[in-house]
Parts: C-alpha cells; sequence; structure tokens
C-alpha cells in the first residue's frame, strides 16, 4: 500500500447562470460549493445576497475580501469566518486544530464535515480520532472562498454533517504573480508566491508556502511546513476541467496541555512541558479531477480524487499514570490511500406551472488504512498495543426537489441513503471482522418570503456520523484483555431550525437561527487514551445572531454571537452537562480601508465563555478573551508593494486555548493519580511584519 504514488480527483463545480426562477438556487444550499458559473462570478465577503438560494438561515459564502483581512495565528482559523464556530490547538500546530460549533467539541472533526472542494479532508477510522481533519494544508492566500451550512437539512451532506459543514475553495485564476514573506517573534517566518498563466481557454495555476515557527514553548516546536499547489482549468462554452494537485508535509515538537497543579506551584511554566520528547509528522499528497457540463436545463458534474496520507504522533496525556517507571507515552501511526468520486446532475423543469429543480447524485470513497497504537518512550517504539489493516467503503445516493409554489413560497424535500461496509484484519484475531451497515436520512425545509428584505425559515432533518471501524468489530480490550461491546457503525442525529435571513440598507446583512440537535450517542474526549470514546444520547439547543454591515463606504463592522445548552438525556439529575460543549461564543470585527488602494486597519475579538468540564458542572472552564489586529499600508510610489503587520493577542491575554478535566501522575504523586484541569494556553502577545508585492 505504501509503494502507491499520491492521486486524488477533486474539484468545484461550476454552476451556469439561467434564466428561470430557480437558477439562482446553488448548491449554498449545502455544504458543497457550486457557486461558480460558466461565467466570472466575484465572491466578495458575506455581503453575498443568498435570498431566493438558501434553504436555512444557517447557511452563507465568505469570500476572499472578507477571508483576506482575517489576522490568523494558525491557518484554520479561516473556518471562524463561520458564525460561532471556534478554532484552537491542544498541541503542536501541525496537528489538526481542536474545533468548537453548537455546542460540541468537535474534538477534530467529528460531527463537522470539511472539505477542500470536493475532497473530504475528514478521515474515517483515523489512528487519532475519528473524524480527523487536517487544515494545516492550506495556504490561506489560495482560498478564494469559503460555503458553509449548518445542521443535518441538506440532501448533500453525509458523515460528519451532524453539526454541518464547510467547503474550502481554491483559486482557479490570480489577477497577478504576488509574493508575500514575513518574520515574527519565536522564529516565525513564512514565504509564499504563486501565480497564474492563462492561454485562450487554458490556466495553469502555481504556488507553494514554507512556513518555521519555534512558538514560545519551553520546548521549541520546531515547526517545518511546507505546501504546494498547481492547478489547470480549461473553461468551454458549455463545460469545464479542472486538475488539482495539492501537496504537503509537516513536522512539529508538541505543546500539549499540561495540569494547572503544576503551574499553579512553580514546578512547571504555562508554556512548559511534562514530556519534551512528544511531536508528529504528517504528509499528504492528492491530485483531483472536477468534469462539468451544461446542456439546456440539465447540469452534470463528475468529480474524482485520490490522497496518499501518512502520520505519526507522539502523545501522553496522563504522564506517568500507567506505567510509573517508563511513562505513559504512545505512538499512533496512520498510513492509508483514499479514492473517491462524486457525481451530480441538476434538472430544471415546470410541472403545472410551477418552477421546480430536481438534484441528485452518488458520493462513493474508499479508505485503505494501516493504522496502529503502540507505546513509545522518547519517540522509540516499546510494545505495540494493536495494529490494523482496515478497508472502508461507503456510498451515499441523495437526491432533493425544490418546489417554487409562489414567488414567496418555495419548499425543498431530500433524502439521502448511505451504505457502509468496514473490513478489520487486527494483529488479534477476534478483533478482525466485518461490519456492514445503512442509514436513509429524509430532510425537509419551507422558505417564505415575507418580504423583499426578508426571508424566513423552517427546516429538519436527519444525519449521522461513522464511527471508527476498529469499534465496530472489537471484541476483547487489548490492554486489559476483557470482553468489550462492539460500538454501533453508524450513529443517528435529527436536527431541526427555524431562522430568519434580513437584508437592510447599507449592505446590512442579519441572519437568526433558533436550533435543536440530538445524537444517539455522543463522543467524548479520554485523556488516558488520547482520544474519544462513546457516551450516553444527549440533546442542543441554542440560538445564532450573525450580522454584517457596511455603514460607510470605507467601513465594515460584523458580530456574531452564539447561545447553546448541551445535555445527556439518559443521565442522572445533575449529572447531564456535556464535558466540552461551549455554552457561548462571540465574533465581531472591525475593518476600516479609508482609501481606495490605500492602507487597510483590522480589529478583530474572539470570546469564547465558561463552559462545563466535567458532567456535574461542579468544574468549569474559564472564559477566554482575544483581540488581534492587523495593518497594511502600500508603499508610496509602488502600487504593488505593501507592508504589513499583525499585533497577535493584542491585549496580552493568559487564557487558555482548550480545558480538559481528568486523573494524571506526576512523579511523586500517589499511584491513582490526581484528578485536575489540563490546559494549553494562548499564545502570548506578538508582533508579526510582513511585504508583499503583486497580492491581491
Amino acid at each position: 500500500m505504501r509503494s502507491l504514488l499520491p492521486a486524488a480527483l477533486s474539484v468545484a463545480t461550476v454552476l451556469a447562470t439561467l434564466p428561470h426562477p430557480l437558477a439562482a438556487q446553488r448548491a449554498d444550499s449545502t455544504v458543497r460549493d457550486t457557486s461558480r458559473t460558466l461565467n466570472t462570478v466575484r465572491v466578495t465577503g458575506r455581503r453575498d445576497d443568498l435570498r431566493g438560494s438558501a434553504l436555512s438561515a444557517s447557511q452563507g459564502r465568505i469570500g476572499r475580501v472578507d477571508l483576506a483581512q482575517r489576522p490568523l495565528v494558525r491557518e484554520g482559523e479561516l473556518l471562524e469566518a463561520v458564525p460561532g464556530m471556534i478554532l484552537t490547538q491542544h498541541s503542536g500546530d501541525g496537528k489538526a486544530n481542536q474545533m468548537f460549533l453548537r455546542g460540541f467539541n468537535l474534538d477534530h472533526g467529528t460531527d463537522f464535515q470539511t472539505r477542500i472542494e470536493s475532497m473530504p479532508l475528514n478521515l474515517v477510522t483515523h489512528a487519532h480520532g475519528q473524524g480527523y481533519s487536517d487544515l494545516n494544508l492550506l495556504i490561506p492566500e489560495l482560498v478564494d472562498h469559503v460555503s458553509y451550512a449548518l445542521g443535518p437539512y441538506y440532501a448533500e451532506l453525509g458523515d460528519f454533517g451532524s453539526a454541518g459543514g464547510a467547503t474550502l475553495n481554491l483559486v482557479r485564476t490570480l489577477p497577478r504573480p504576488f509574493a508575500t514573506a514575513d518574520g515574527g517573534a519565536w522564529g516565525f517566518r513564512r514565504l509564499v508566491t504563486a501565480g497564474s498563466a492563462a492561454r485562450g481557454a487554458h490556466t495553469l495555476l502555481a504556488g507553494g508556502e514554507v512556513k518555521d515557527y519555534d512558538g514560545p514553548w519551553a520546548v521549541p516546536q520546531g515547526l517545518a511546513k511546507r505546501s504546494g499547489l498547481a492547478r489547470y482549468s480549461w473553461q468551454g462554452q458549455q463545460q469545464t476541467f479542472s486538475l488539482l494537485s495539492l501537496s504537503y508535509a509537516n513536522a512539529w515538537n508538541a505543546s500539549d496541555q499540561v495540569p494547572e497543579r503544576a503551574v499553579r506551584d512553580g514546578s512547571l511554566g504555562r508554556f512548559g512541558q511534562v514530556d519534551p520528547s512528544l511531536g508528529g509528522s504528517t504528509r499528504r499528497h492528492s491530485l483531483s479531477l472536477a468534469f462539468e457540463r451544461q446542456r439546456g436545463r440539465t447540469q452534470t458534474t463528475v468529480d474524482a480524487y485520490a490522497v496518499r496520507y501518512d502520520f505519526t504522533l507522539y502523545s501522553n496525556f496522563t504522564y506517568f499514570l500507567d506505567d510509573p517507571a517508563q511513562g505513559d507515552q504512545i505512538r499512533q501511526r496512520d498510513g492509508r490511500t483514499i479514492y473517491g468520486v462524486e457525481a451530480q446532475q441538476r434538472r430544471l423543469f415546470t410541472v403545472a406551472g410551477r418552477a421546480q429543480q430536481w438534484r441528485y447524485g452518488l458520493q462513493s470513497r474508499f479508505d485503505d488504512a494501516d493504522v496502529s497504537l503502540a507505546r513509545s518512550r522518547t519517540r522509540t517504539l516499546t510494545d505495540v498495543v494493536r495494529a490494523d489493516v482496515v478497508r472502508q467503503g461507503s456510498t451515499g445516493l441523495w437526491t432533493s426537489l425544490e418546489t417554487q409554489w409562489s414567488p414567496r413560497v418555495r419548499t425543498v424535500l431530500g433524502v439521502r441513503g448511505d451504505g457502509y461496509l468496514f473490513d478489520v484484519r487486527s494483529d488479534r484475531t477476534e478483533n478482525s471482522g466485518n461490519r456492514r451497515a445503512f442509514l436513509a436520512s429524509p430532510k425537509a425545509s419551507v422558505i417564505l418570503r415575507a418580504s423583499d428584505a426578508v426571508e424566513l425559515y423552517a427546516g429538519g432533518g436527519l444525519g449521522f456520523h461513522s464511527n471508527d471501524a476498529r469499534g465496530t468489530t472489537i471484541r476483547t480490550d487489548p490492554v486489559s484483555g476483557d470482553a468489550v461491546a462492539a460500538v454501533d457503525p453508524l450513529v443517528r442525529s435529527t436536527g431541526g431550525e427555524v431562522g430568519l435571513r434580513l437584508h437592510g440598507p447599507r449592505e446590512l446583512r442579519t441572519t437568526l437561527s433558533l436550533w435543536t440537535l440530538r445524537l444517539d450517542s455522543e463522543l467524548l474526549f479520554v485523556g488516558d487514551a488520547g482520544t474519544t470514546e462513546p457516551q450516553g444520547r444527549s440533546a442542543r439547543t441554542g440560538l445564532t445572531l450573525a450580522n454584517y454591515w457596511r455603514p460607510l463606504p470605507s467601513l465594515v463592522l460584523d458580530g456574531d454571537v452564539s447561545f447553546t445548552t448541551a445535555r445527556f438525556r439518559d443521565a442522572a439529575p445533575g449529572e447531564r452537562r456535556v464535558p466540552g460543549a461551549l455554552e457561548n461564543v462571540i465574533a465581531a470585527g472591525v475593518h476600516w480601508t479609508p482609501l481606495r488602494n490605500g492602507p487597510t486597519a483590522v480589529v478583530r475579538l474572539r470570546h469564547l465563555g465558561a463552559y462545563p468540564l466535567i458532567e456535574s458542572n461542579a468544574v468549569r472552564a474559564t472564559p477566554t478573551t482575544l483581540v488581534n489586529a492587523s495593518l497594511g499600508v502600500p508603499v508610496r510610489g509602488l502600487r504593488d508593494l505593501r507592508l504589513t503587520a499583525s499585533v497577535l493577542n493584542l491585549l496580552g491575554s493568559r487564557g487558555r486555548d482548550i480545558q480538559y478535566w481528568y486523573a494524571s501522575r506526576l512523579p511523586g504523586e500517589a499511584a491513582e493519580g490526581v484528578e485536575d484541569v489540563h490546559a494549553h494556553p494562548v499564545e502570548p502577545r506578538q508582533v508579526r511584519v510582513g511585504v508583499s508585492i503583486g497580492a491581491r
């Protein structure tokens, strides 16, 4: 399997503009973005008008203007443009982000579907966590726009989509070549360059990034990111074709969460490390292909992809709890090849004078994975806990019918069916086996155009996430030898939402959604295993308010607030809080551009409220508020040259990126360990400066 060459085939679909009442209905109504047309479409910021096309108030599209102005600590923070979403880190910057949304601690991606165009980033049966989604491969300057859809109400949205999903769409052409160089504290160095060339209908684009960073940690993380992109595009009168190649490699030393008791007594600094030998490396190479054809009122798209992925991670969450002599370090390794294909059609027609849009498609994926868990010491293997070869395939069929009943009322009815096959070959024969599973997931939405300025929504649907294939065939715990029960292959979710979308003067855009979501099984982080385990049924209810406004031509304001309650449904009274479920999130920004092609100033605030760390709510995480700011100034007389400066953590917050409660053991402590808060601090105030030429 390791001898296979990297390959993958994916791309965002390209929609045609049709003179029909439903022509504006794009796949913005789902996670996968098909907002491009056969003609050029400029996607800018949240000002995009989704009236007449969205299926809920929880859909949106963030364009390059908004994304490019965000001061970023890490690449994954691009997704914080999604209302209510927070991305943090509890280890080195080469590891996938921690994700929080709608009262979920999504770990590294479970219950939130993430794609780069048609390629899924969520990894099934991953060595570290189910649904692991690594966004570090992104080159932010080459992200054209992000489409998001929250909730399980969209027929295209399959595995990991209970809380919703987002698609990151990459550029196909650049107005001119550019180069950007940045530097800052603690060894931060970054160089990005890209350009495109067109001849007739053919376009070639290439770009790359080199990034190094040690950070403020007692053990320098030695981050070494290398990322590249190459793309060929062809655009005809009625069809388009794209071939995209992505390549990414990274290595780092970890900066894991540390026990608060060690920080309080001074034996460990906030940026210290109990086990200094932790870290990891990852590589991902892919090829993706997309073809689209428009004939009359029928549009056909076909996407295919192949991915080669390798990952090694050394972690130690409990220090000396399980093995007082050697320590509890573990090594998780994942090597896999992924193949996938997607196809869909959209047909527009009229029945009894009512405009109809019928969409249907197929999504199929196959993972050939070699995953293992082992004990180690200072990155030296000491004992293999379990090793498995997993072949996992899935196919989803979906369809939706949209009907325009009147100029003000439309409905969307959809359903998808997903079939899975799990084949596990374990180093312990009793844990090998095959499982099959199937789920049907109906969806429905009603949209009312209350006025030219207001659109109202009501919708609901069923969704799901798959469980780790190894858990579906397990019979014996590989550590204790005890008999264990296998988990259900697919876990059902049920969601509903009512909301509104308001468009006002001066580009005012407001969305309000009141939603609820129930899961048949919750996944929670377990410290001594460094992974997640299924828990009981859960229920979440929340409200999200998102706003965008341009009161002056030079000034843009945005602000989002989200409130959530999350409870276990079957737990005893007083033990029903879901640990790690964020209860409130606030995100706001000010973007000021006083002159055309002049200076640009941005200030952004992000607040994570307190949340429970244990089921009784007796221990709660402390809130964290961060402010980042950036300034860009053109060099006089050189209109393509621009100087930039960012101040991250402007107020010098000593907050925490992530907080957990579990038992760990430091040298000299009791054999049963000590239950404590384990936290990863936010990085201190730092300044990063840069220069760019030709940047858009």
